[in-house]
């Protein structure tokens, strides 16, 4: 299987996706917050804050990874993504950065499928069209060296969003 053919956007509500694990937009504290952060930890139950709390937060570029509680995926993965600053303060490879950090967990459990939504573009900012650019290339760039993930999926809340990764998609070969 091609590179291409193990990449989909999925357009809905990542905390419903059975999958090995889902991918969290997460705070350097991995506290609970607004978005998909707080959409997933409202769905997982109260013990993700609790596991979460025991880690005791993650860098920004870096991944932390949790069980997935009350969610169909057996696993969250916690990945902070910059806040957006402009693009001068090394936002594209902290971005890049983190989506490699979640891969990197996923292939360590071997996971067979893992869902990212778009990391950073809510409240830290980030441009969308600029952050799936930079998702799609190192996800990409990834699948072409490792055999885990089997299959990532960018799931999209929105059909714009939606949109922009299928079209970014379009390019992959």
């Amino acid at each position: 299987m091609n590179v291409a053919e193990r990449m989909q956007v999925v357009e809905g509500d990542i905390t419903s996706l059975a999958v090995g694990a889902i991918v969290n937009a997460a705070n350097d504290m991995l506290a609970p917050g607004g978005g998909v952060c707080g959409a997933i930890h409202r769905a997982a139950g109260p013990g993700l804050a609790k596991e979460c709390q025991r880690l005791g937060g993650c860098p920004t570029g870096e991944a932390r990874i949790t069980s997935g509680h009350l969610l169909p995926a057996s696993y969250v993965i916690h990945a902070v993504g910059p806040v957006c600053h402009g693009g001068d303060q090394g936002e594209p490879a902290l971005l890049a950065k983190c989506y490699r950090a979640a891969l990197e967990l996923a292939a360590d459990k071997r996971l067979a499928d893992v869902a990212f939504p778009c990391i950073s573009t809510g409240i830290f900012g980030y441009p969308k069209a600029d952050a799936c650019k930079i998702a799609v290339a190192t996800v990409s760039d990834w699948l072409r060296g490792n055999g885990f993930p089997e299959r990532v999926m960018f799931c999209c809340f929105s059909s714009d969003d939606a949109a922009l990764y299928r079209a970014e998609l379009a390019g992959v070969s």
